[in-house]
């Protein structure tokens, strides 16, 4: 007989059964959860495909209402319904397939392709990291800047062997833009000051820094008076590498190597923990005892560093190694739409970065090809932002049940 404090022994198991019901039980958990990782992954992907083809859809229609030649073949429409159609296809299919030509369709297009992606990841991974601490990092684009005028300027300055020379001009880069996003993060916590204020009009103040900075004789090569620094030295550029028939410079896996130290920050340390717990509940996160105000100064330091990094592939990787007025600030701007377009995921900030580069390297080819204006590049990327932005928009026109494509909360902050 049993007492009320004792507990009757466990049945064995039925002989020879345990071990394989165990080793079911576990290769099913397994595969459950493979299953249903797969499904979140297409379920986060739904909005930002369809995106994509909706601006697709809709730029073609851009350039059939803006070229003269189709539209002329409109206007007799009702005489020739299918000769309207056709020269619709044929200028559509045209161009889209001159676009894939000069972006993917050939080694060099590739390579044109990646060197554009660098700085859109870079920048990208920059405006995700804060996304995923609650914060809306508007000043990308003024953090590539302060990051490449210190990299340019440790670039042309001092005179190192390229082992030294060019990793301290990259570190430069980094913390240059780490110290300028620094700004908008110590006003945040300090203050409360919303980033998306802050980080805009340092925007400003940095395009003014850079014109200054272009106007002094430490910047200005000898003998002109135009908004573009010294070239940087040979010992401080990005060396070209080749992969097979593909040539890139090594940017490309300062990329490679930023998108793996954001994800590993973020899923497998407890500050990136932190990080994720500050950007989905700040007042839970502060019950818990974390200090909110921390994480968010850390976080917009790691991403002005990331969007210094940006800047920085810029100057030691392009042909003309120099810096100029207006120093490519439209890549911070174009970060906020990778970084949206990959969910703020480091994986899928470089797959939507080579996306983005592939439509502006391509572009031209495409100009060239078909007459068709590049513009209408800018046009489909504002596309792609729209109907990323509005999930629920892409929904309606699909006729997509609720819970598919379920927007993601990227900033905790916003609107608070």
């Amino acid at each position: 007989m049993t007492t009320a404090t004792e507990q009757p022994p466990a049945a064995p198991p039925p002989a020879g059964g345990d071990g394989g019901d165990a080793g079911a039980g576990t290769g099913g958990g397994r595969g459950r959860a493979v299953v249903a990782r797969l499904a979140d992954l297409g379920n986060a992907l739904v909005i930002p495909v369809l995106a994509l083809v909706t601006a697709l859809v809709v730029g073609g229609l851009v350039m059939v209402f803006t070229d003269p030649e189709t539209l002329d073949e409109w206007g007799s429409f009702l005489s020739d319904p299918l000769g309207a159609l056709e020269a619709s296809w044929d200028l559509v299919s045209e161009s889209y397939e001159a676009l894939w030509r000069s972006s993917v369709g050939t080694p060099r297009g590739i390579g044109r392709t990646l060197v554009e992606a660098t700085p859109l990841a870079l920048a990208g991974l920059s405006v995700a990291f804060a996304f995923r601490a609650g914060l809306f990092n508007i000043g990308a684009a003024g953090q590539l800047i302060i990051g490449a005028t210190c990299a340019g300027w440790v670039g042309f300055t001092w005179d190192l062997p390229a082992p030294i020379h060019l990793p301290l001009a990259v570190v430069a880069g980094f913390l240059g833009g780490a110290a300028w996003g620094g700004i908008a993060g110590v006003l945040k916590a300090r203050t409360g000051a919303h980033e998306v204020i802050t980080t805009i009009m340092l925007n400003y103040i940095s395009y003014r820094l850079l014109d200054y900075a272009l106007r002094s004789d430490a910047f200005q090569p000898p003998g002109r008076d135009d908004l573009i620094s010294k070239p940087v030295r040979e010992s401080a550029r990005l060396p070209e590498v080749s992969l097979g028939e593909v040539t890139v410079h090594a940017g490309v896996f300062v990329a490679l190597a930023a998108a793996v130290a954001v994800w590993w920050l973020l899923e497998r340390t407890t500050t990136g923990f932190r990080l994720r717990a500050v950007g989905a509940n700040p007042d839970a996160a502060r019950y818990a005892g974390m200090s909110v105000p921390a994480m968010y100064a850390l976080a917009m330091v790691v991403a002005g560093g990331l969007a210094g990094l940006a800047g920085t592939s810029n100057i030691l990787g392009r042909p003309s190694f120099s810096l100029t007025g207006g120093y490519y600030s439209f890549i911070g701007f174009d970060a906020i739409a990778v970084a949206l377009l990959g969910r703020a995921n480091p994986a899928g900030v470089l797959v939507s970065a080579f996306l983005f580069g592939a439509l502006r390297s391509g572009s031209t080819g495409m100009q060239a090809a078909t007459s068709t204006p590049v513009d209408i590049i800018v046009v489909i990327q504002a596309l792609i932002i729209l109907f990323v932005a509005a999930p629920a928009l892409v929904r309606s026109i699909y006729r997509i049940k609720a819970g598919r494509g379920t927007a993601q909360t990227f900033t905790a902050s916003w609107g608070s």
